[in-house]
């Protein structure tokens, strides 16, 4: 998962460094500029008024209403001590997801001082950080420059030396071993190999090719794409995307997400950053990326981990209860973004991010929305509707009225998958019954 810088420009999409969870660095990422007054950053918030920095994880203003009308304060009248205070804040819903972090970092290490003799005490000697790849990487691939970095690694350009990749350039992601302080990252690093291995065949998804390791890192040898990402041609546009650009966009990502929920992945961290262009050119298509906090579920499972981006992050993450359709909202964020150049959730602190995205409604009132379609403004809103069970699937939504006349291929929906399923566990009266109805449905 990428922990990159924001960009300097003066548009209100910026860079989203609220990357909550853990696994590897972000494939294929370009190095950015350091973060400038009044964009978010990795390490706090900043005010784009007072340019005072504020704690990321700081509680903000209470969300109760005061019982008085603006401006109006209190009565000097009141009987004396019977002031009511809150002994403490209302609970942050930052708290969960700062304790995953860290759940999965593991504990911060002294930055100086002597190293103990005792480095590297049982708990971590007990940790296995030999996963079976093969050791032969040098012999494979001549490494060039770092294209990107991230939390847990960074990725290089390469250049295979020879089989059927030989003088070909690809990327490499590298994986250092010694940020794996805990049974949690070894698992993400491994389930992110293992996720990448099952899915291939998808003209939307990154291809991978091999994976190494040596004692001090993972090596992943995946596609180079050299076109950017998402998020810098939305900022290279002045924000926003046409209608008709926004489909194009869309319809990729729809795409590759159905993809990967038929085959059983959740991907848990899509944003603008995890689409990478193959080139520069205007019309290249898309490669989804990072599948560092992906996990495998079965049709009827809900997870309950929290990770993600704090600004792509759905409702249901954070009561810990999820499934596909977590994908589908983080779809719903890119395409609001698309379309108004604008996050439907935002704030200073991250709490406020998780509040807003708990109980506020996305904008469709300022401008541009009075010029937007109302079909793609419908489609917006299925996708960010909080009853998850009211969300459109991924395949559903290349059938929306709004993306019907692109002619794009619809993918077999996994909710035909799960309908086969409980049609197979019903009982044989059930089975009949739905034989009847499907009959006089012909």
């Amino acid at each position: 998962m990428g922990h990159c810088c924001s960009k300097s420009v003066s548009v209100s999409v910026v860079k989203d460094d609220n990357t909550v969870g853990g696994g590897g660095s972000t494939a294929d990422h370009q190095q950015k500029p350091q973060p400038s007054p009044g964009l978010p950053s990795g390490n706090g918030t900043v005010d784009a008024q007072s340019n005072k920095n504020t704690p990321a994880h700081s509680f903000s203003a209470s969300p109760w209403q005061s019982p008085y009308p603006a401006g109006m304060a209190p009565s000097p009248a009141r009987t004396p001590g019977r002031l009511v205070k809150w002994p403490f804040p209302p609970p942050s819903p930052a708290k969960p997801i700062i304790s995953a972090l860290l759940k999965r970092q593991g504990p911060e290490k002294p930055k100086e001082g002597p190293i103990p003799e005792d480095e590297g005490g049982e708990g971590e000697r007990a940790l296995n950080k030999s996963f079976g790849y093969p050791t032969n990487f040098t012999a494979n691939y001549e490494l060039g420059k770092e294209v990107g970095r991230g939390h847990f690694g960074h990725t290089c350009w390469a250049k295979g030396k020879k089989g059927v990749l030989k003088n070909q350039p690809v990327a490499v992601k590298i994986i250092s071993k010694a940020k794996m302080t805990t049974a949690i990252s070894i698992e993400d690093v491994r389930r992110e190999v293992k996720i990448l291995k099952a899915l291939s065949g998808h003209k939307n998804l990154v291809k991978f090719y091999d994976v190494f390791e040596d004692a001090h890192n993972v090596y992943v040898v995946m596609e180079l794409c050299e076109g950017g990402e998402l998020l810098d041609r939305i900022l290279s546009r002045g924000g926003r995307y046409t209608e008709e650009d926004a489909k194009a966009i869309v319809i990729q990502i729809l795409s590759v997400v159905a993809f990967c929920h038929l085959q059983g992945v959740v991907h848990r961290d899509l944003k603008p950053e995890n689409f990478l262009f193959t080139t520069r050119d205007e019309n290249a298509s898309m490669k989804m990326i990072d599948f560092g906090l992906s996990d495998f579920i079965r049709p009827d499972q809900r997870l309950n981990d929290i990770v993600g981006s704090a600004y792509y992050v759905s409702p249901e993450v954070l009561h810990r209860s999820y499934s596909l359709e977590a994908d589908i909202w983080s779809i719903g964020v890119i395409t609001y973004i698309l379309l108004c150049g604008s996050r439907p959730f935002w704030a200073r602190t991250e709490s406020g991010i998780f509040r807003s995205v708990l109980r506020a409604d996305p904008n469709f009132d300022d401008s541009p929305w009075p010029a937007v379609s109302a079909e793609a403004k419908d489609f917006v809103k299925r996708l960010l509707n909080k009853d998850h069970r009211k969300r459109m699937s991924a395949a559903q939504a290349l059938t929306h009225p709004w993306l019907r006349d692109e002619n794009c291929a619809v993918p077999l929906d996994i909710l035909i998958y799960k309908l086969v399923k409980s049609y197979i566990r019903a009982t044989p009266l059930k089975q009949a019954a739905l034989k009847a109805l499907s009959k006089a449905f012909d």
